[in-house]
């Protein structure tokens, strides 16, 4: 029982660590440094410690800095309790959609299982659709409590985006659980231990509008029109100034996160190497004995899940630096008229290959 308690505290901890400590504050700095190699540019570089610039991490820190110092302004006649909630609202969900996100298989070290997954739910993936539903709450409130012409207008069409959105991608990964059978993540991933069983090979289709589905529920370019600079000054968080603020750009960046996690996940082997069965991993780790090899390969699993998040952190990057902002009118036609569709007939597909198949 203790071990237990003493296993689900570190994968918390864990979790919120690479997360919040690691992944949120280093991503704006990716973004910065990745936009200025695109576009030939030197990028941040000008934050230092005693003459050491540290490749321009450091702005992450001054960034920190300066909005622990900012006002937290609140405009007159704005409500205020969903003004300060709203961005609780959006950052939470991001962060608790990863708890049902296996990062590894089970190891038996030390006669103890372990089990890396701080929730291993049997309805994993609907619990990811289910809070990220509720994200939306929070971009409506924001733009509604605002008080703002801008912050209204992009918080309704964050709404109408983000539910558009969530019913194709919804349809999207109904091929993963036919092919798969279960939705459970931890299953979906110990499935896919061979590489030709991987998600993307059996669902390529639902794989491309997937990922298409979860970028426009982040709200990011190409399809963030809610809070598009050019026409909205910054939309539903027009209004919203130091840590509130911070916290609907740690959402946004954390979400970068999760999306990078449940396609890994569904779609990319998970923790597993390509060609390299588990069985495989503690044999070449054998020399360390049981429970070393354990350990060895848990630290290989874990290491190939979030090299393979950080790729896909990496290719988000770079469709928001490459792609121009669709029109209001091309988001929603794209979900409607052709995400939609196409997710029915992969739907449809898939079945008609199950069904033949097991003949």
């Amino acid at each position: 029982m203790v071990a237990d308690l003493i296993e689900s505290l570190a994968k918390i901890i864990f979790i919120f660590t690479i997360n919040l400590g690691f992944f949120a504050p280093v991503l704006g700095w990716v973004e910065r440094k990745q936009s200025a190699v695109m576009q030939d540019r030197i990028g941040a570089n000008r934050a230092d410690i005693f003459g050491f610039t540290a490749i321009g991490l450091f702005h992450s820190l001054a960034d920190a800095i300066k909005v622990l110092t900012k006002e937290d302004f609140i405009p007159a006649g704005a409500n205020k309790f969903f003004h300060t909630i709203a961005p609780f609202i959006s950052l939470v969900p991001a962060i608790a959609a990863f708890s049902v996100v296996p990062f590894g298989g089970k190891y038996t070290i030390f006669g103890h299982e372990v089990h890396l997954v701080i929730a291993d739910l049997d309805v994993g993936i609907l619990f990811v659709f289910a809070l990220a539903s509720l994200a939306s709450f929070g971009v409506v409130l924001a733009g509604w409590a605002s008080r703002s012409n801008w912050s209204l207008l992009g918080g309704l069409r964050a709404a109408a985006q983000m539910l558009s959105y969530e019913v194709a991608m919804g349809l999207t990964i109904i091929g993963v659980v036919m092919v798969f059978g279960s939705l459970k993540l931890t299953e979906i991933g110990a499935m896919q231990e061979n590489f030709f069983r991987w998600g993307v090979f059996l669902q390529p289709v639902g794989f491309i509008l997937f990922l298409t589905c979860a970028i426009a529920e982040n709200k990011r370019v190409p399809f963030d029109i809610p809070e598009a600079e050019s026409e909205l000054v910054a939309g539903y968080f027009t209004e919203y100034s130091g840590l509130k603020f911070v916290m609907f750009w740690m959402a946004e960046f954390i979400e970068i996160v999760t999306i990078s996690a449940i396609v890994t996940t569904l779609f990319f082997g998970a923790w597993h190497l390509p060609f390299v069965t588990d069985a495989m991993l503690l044999g070449f780790f054998q020399f360390a004995g049981p429970n070393g090899a354990a350990i060895l390969a848990m630290l290989v699993n874990v290491a190939t899940f979030f090299a393979k998040v950080v790729f896909f952190i990496w290719l988000q990057m770079s469709i928001r630096w490459t792609l121009p902002r669709f029109r209001y009118d091309q988001v929603m036609r794209l979900c409607w008229k052709m995400i939609l569709p196409l997710s029915l007939v992969n739907i449809l597909v898939t079945g008609l290959v199950l069904l033949l198949w097991t003949r």
